[in-house]
């Protein structure tokens, strides 16, 4: 949305220093929405603050989540790496909050129901059931009123069959026109819920089974039961799943290549220090406190001061949705509050909540208050940026400009807390963001082990997407990122093998002909264009396209040098280390070249080469026109391999694929079998053998040998590509053949018939001549002339066909 200049004040912009050298960056920035020059606070010009919102940890991250902090490390990697920032990144973990003390407390009592029933038989004690389906009641009367009073766990899946929505995967039904509403899921996710309950509850089974399938309905009623009674001073039931789920997410972190924080900031670990921000903030006359021990922060007297509130998000300034929202689903209830839009900086914990001293009594912190408090704390007044989704603008970030500001200002003089907040785009699936709560989301673990992703290809992804704008994952896009990763890999493996494996004409220094020099004007362009690119707000979709364009122009180019292809697969190597897609990539090591994942695995080495060297000679004597199969055998029998003895448990795969080819050969050559059986042989080892192992031999014109290489995603889709078309072109000759024999025999059918007879079975004609043919049709009327000559022709080629049919009769 545009800026409105009557509800967002001048953004107060970083003086510019004509002392320093700053590189021409400009940065979108929500607080403007729109490009800024970047200028750090720091004197020259060098060093940047940077604090990152980070998880709230009582779940596995999941695509959404690595959307966001995969995006914030590419820019990161960046600034670092490219701009020669010395960044300093603070991130947080909310390890206390409504959702982590929630589903603390409900993890720690449903954990200790199974304790109390765990010396019970295997089977599903009756106390057991009672507590299970007062849960599944208790569950559909809170998630599915609109269901009749009688639904019990045996009618349960007709009742619903009656009001779920059609599922999400079904096309047919669900239009690509028709929006799936957050309702929607909603209904689908507590159907699924209470079915999988319902389903337990009619056959109860074991008791790991049976939590298995109820465990979803028992935490809310066990909550309900006995959250209240919970020791609000017993901080580790609740910060226990805290620690196990930040442990998780910077597991995922590093999975995903993504950079630690220099600084890692808890709030359990900062409570002193947020109640002195409080203190501060209401002292300054902006916060207020109310009888029940809760402080709130009071917009009016903000705005009153001179401040603006809702800078990112001003459309939503009265949105109480969000607002409620923000507030967090344990502040649901009667409020003390003085306005509806004023938010809590410190919450009076109810029962069965965590509880800390404070001036206003035991409590807690409010969401916001804990980044500006932890922020404010360890890097000072004011911070150059400021990230985080897209989802957090608005009311998170707003209230925390709101706090810190109202903290840091003094009469007359109004501090910016913040010089450029940046906010990632998010993944999306079918217009909806990911949510654990509509549960529409796939965990960064679920997707890695499944292997229908990598970090890499999943790092691609974003980068091919400018990353302040949402991502819908779409079969398209998934193609985009295999190819752009085939094709790098493939520039990457023949870079390699050049440097490795240098041409014979090489000499320390080739002389460059026209499509060198041609390439190195390409090269200096793309470095130039990258440059712009990076400089226009961290453009990594253009430099894709630019990297992308560059390796094309170098494959189609002919005679190059290979120096000049060394060079340029450098560069390139140098661009994709800075955006994070080589986790073993290394700045410092000028002579990598490619990413990590190009070499096939090292047990393989000794045996797959001497395999592939085999293989080269067999192809080419096969190909000479006469092929000498003493020298074969020969070649075969004198194989060596550089490993030790007995073979590696790791290598023995390799090793039977090598004796075994190895063992052909020398019986074909004993055999004298012709040229085209070799080729078959060296055909089955690649196709077959080394493709089953994850292995792939390019062939190459000659003389070169053929390229070892790991079989990668794009060899996958190309090959069952080749293999559709192949069973397409099966299937069209059998059908052509099927309505072939069908033609043929139908034709046999009809040379039996007597062309005295063939027209006088029909019901079209009343009259005919001595010969059958017609002279009347069924109307009464006498066949036209024209018709006539037609069924005259017809009339010669039947006879013809009837006569040779009856000479074959009688020969038989």
């Amino acid at each position: 949305m545009a800026s409105d200049s009557r509800t967002q004040p001048p953004w107060i912009a970083p003086q510019s220093r004509p002392d320093v050298q700053l590189p021409r960056l400009k940065i979108y920035n929500s607080l403007t929405r729109s490009k800024d020059d970047f200028v750090p606070l720091d004197p020259i010009g060098k060093t940047v603050t940077w604090y990152g919102c980070g998880p709230t940890v009582y779940e596995d991250a999941h695509l959404g989540h690595a959307k966001n902090y995969v995006s914030t490390d590419i820019i990161r990697r960046i600034m670092k790496d490219y701009f020669g920032f010395r960044v300093k990144f603070v991130m947080n973990t909310t390890d206390i909050d409504d959702k982590v003390i929630l589903h603390g407390r409900q993890q720690y009592l449903l954990a200790r129901f199974k304790q109390e029933h765990a010396a019970e038989d295997e089977s599903v004690s009756n106390s057991v059931l009672a507590v299970a389906k007062a849960a599944f009641q208790h569950y559909i009367s809170k998630n599915l009123p609109s269901l009749p009073s009688d639904t019990n766990p045996e009618n349960f899946s007709e009742v619903a069959d009656k009001i779920e929505a059609p599922p999400l995967a079904d096309a047919a039904i669900v239009k690509e026109d028709q929006a799936v509403t957050v309702a929607d899921l909603l209904l689908r996710a507590h159907i699924g819920t209470a079915r999988s309950a319902a389903e337990a509850l009619q056959t109860p089974g074991q008791l790991p089974g049976f939590f298995a399938k109820t465990g979803d309905i028992l935490l809310p009623y066990l909550d309900a039961l006995h959250g209240a009674e919970m020791d609000s001073n017993n901080h580790k039931v609740y910060l226990a799943l805290g620690q196990k789920f930040e442990h998780r997410f910077f597991e995922d972190m590093n999975s995903l290549n993504v950079l630690a924080p220099d600084q890692l900031t808890r709030v359990t670990d900062y409570v002193p220090q947020i109640v002195r921000f409080v203190e501060k903030i209401v002292a300054n006359g902006f916060g207020y406190a109310t009888t029940d021990g809760s402080v709130y922060f009071d917009i009016d007297s903000f705005e009153k001061a001179g401040h603006n509130y809702s800078r990112l998000e001003p459309w939503n300034k009265n949105d109480r949705a969000l607002q409620a929202d923000g507030e967090g689903s344990l502040s649901k209830g009667r409020s003390m509050k003085r306005g509806d839009n004023h938010f809590a900086l410190w919450k009076a914990s109810k029962p069965g909540e965590p509880a800390w001293p404070s001036p206003w009594g035991y409590g807690r912190p409010g969401w916001h208050i804990e980044c500006s408090a932890m922020a404010s704390e360890v890097i000072g007044k004011t911070i150059d940026i400021h990230s985080g989704g897209v989802d957090l603008r608005f009311p998170h970030h707003d209230n925390e400009l709101a706090q810190s500001e109202a903290y840091w200002s003094t009469p007359g003089h109004q501090v910016q807390w913040t010089n450029y907040f940046i906010h990632m785009g998010q993944l999306r699936i079918r217009g909806l963001k990911m949510s654990k709560s509509l549960k529409n989301y796939t965990t960064i673990r679920t997707v890695l082990s499944e292997k229908e992703w990598t970090a890499r290809s999943l790092r691609i992804c974003f980068l091919l997407m400018p990353w302040q704008d949402g991502i819908e994952v779409t079969d398209e896009l998934m193609k985009a990122v295999v190819s752009w990763e085939g094709k790098f890999n493939d520039f990457f493996l023949k870079s390699l093998n050049l440097w490795e494996h240098p041409s014979p004409k090489t000499t320390a220094m080739q002389q460059l002909n026209v499509a060198d020099q041609q390439l190195l004007t390409a090269l200096d362009k793309a470095k130039a264009d990258v440059d712009t690119a990076l400089c226009d707000s961290f453009n990594t979709s253009a430099v894709m396209g630019i990297l992308s364009d560059l390796v094309t122009q170098s494959n189609s180019a002919e005679a190059l040098s290979d120096q000049t292809v060394i060079l340029l697969a450098r560069w390139v190597t140098r661009i994709i280390t800075i955006f994070g897609l080589d986790s073993e990539g290394d700045l410092n090591d000028l002579d990598r070249i490619g990413w990590s994942g190009l070499n096939i695995p090292m047990p393989a080495k000794p045996y797959i080469y001497p395999t592939s060297q085999l293989r080269d000679k067999v192809r080419t004597m096969a190909c000479s026109g006469s092929v000498d199969h003493t020298a074969i055998a020969k070649l075969a029998d004198g194989i060596t391999i550089a490993a030790p003895i007995p073979v590696a448990e790791a290598s023995r795969p390799y090793d039977q694929v090598l004796q075994q080819f190895r063992t052909n050969v020398m019986v074909l050559a004993t055999q004298q079998a012709p040229a085209k059986d070799l080729l078959a042989l060296t055909d089955q080892l690649r196709d077959v053998h080394l493709w089953n192992l994850g292995i792939y031999l390019e062939d190459r014109n000659s003389p070169k040998p053929a390229l070892v290489r790991p079989v990668d995603k794009l060899l996958v889709e190309a090959r069952a590509e080749q293999e559709s078309a192949g069973t397409a072109k099966a299937k069209a000759k059998v059908e052509q053949e099927a309505r072939k024999a069908g033609m043929d025999k139908e034709l046999r059918e009809r040379s039996t018939v007597d062309p005295l007879l063939m027209f006088r079975t029909s019901d079209e004609y009343v009259e005919w001549d001595d010969s059958g043919i017609p002279t009347m049709d069924a109307t009464g009327n006498l066949v036209s002339k024209n018709r006539r000559k037609k069924l005259v022709k017809e009339w010669e080629r039947q006879k013809v066909r009837y006569e040779e049919w009856l000479a074959t009769q009688q020969a038989a």
